[in-house]
């Protein structure tokens, strides 16, 4: 089975690729919903969250603009946080993959903003970067709502430089030129990799 690392930074154009390639037959592994459903109502992640960020549980979900408020700025926060999360999205992902193996599917994504900051990209055959001017970027990030130009700065420097990015990726795909052209070069890469044989699954 392939497994394809799908990443992009913030208001990159991540999610629309994400739905793209699943229109593609690819199954993917949102890393980002895995959080919100572990911190939603009757979420796995709820009870830890709330012992760790006294304050952030109401009627039994976590309330994501209050835990921001206290992890946004504060990395020993942060690392408090993740510590939390990320063993449970792991988790969730290894069911995924166990699943989509037992279905003998060809390729699989999986979603992770920060893939090549956390080493995601060492378990996977090949990574696919979702990119688009800064402008484009900021344009998109700032109509989210609650979202300001400091806290979009402070987004960006928790993650690695586009150039980075763009020297680790295999493929690098441009969002800011229409969803046609972005759908194009997916469907060129989920057809080249269909050709390869995968690396890391089944797990050594």
């Amino acid at each position: 089975m392939i497994i394809l690392g799908l990443t992009g930074s913030i208001g990159m154009g991540k999610s629309t690729a994400a739905r793209m390639l699943r229109r593609l037959g690819v199954p993917v592994h949102d890393s980002d919903a895995a959080v919100h459903r572990l911190i939603g109502p009757g979420g796995r992640a709820v009870a830890a969250v709330g012992k760790a960020f006294p304050g952030v549980v109401v009627d039994g979900a976590v309330d994501r603009s209050a835990l921001g408020a206290k992890v946004f700025g504060d990395p020993v926060a942060l690392k408090k946080l993740e510590a939390i999360l990320h063993p449970m999205v792991s988790e969730e992902k290894g069911r995924f993959l166990r699943r989509q193996a037992s279905q003998r599917t060809k390729i699989v994504a999986l979603d992770v903003p920060l893939l090549f900051e956390t080493g995601g990209d060492r378990g996977c055959d090949a990574t696919i970067l979702i990119t688009a001017p800064p402008s484009i970027q900021a344009a998109r990030v700032l109509r989210r709502p609650g979202m300001t130009k400091e806290r979009l700065e402070e987004i960006r420097a928790r993650q690695m430089p586009e150039l980075e990015k763009r020297r680790r990726a295999d493929f690098i795909v441009q969002s800011g030129l229409g969803h046609r052209l972005t759908l194009q070069r997916l469907t060129a890469i989920v057809r080249l990799m269909s050709k390869r044989r995968g690396r890391h699954w089944p797990p050594c």
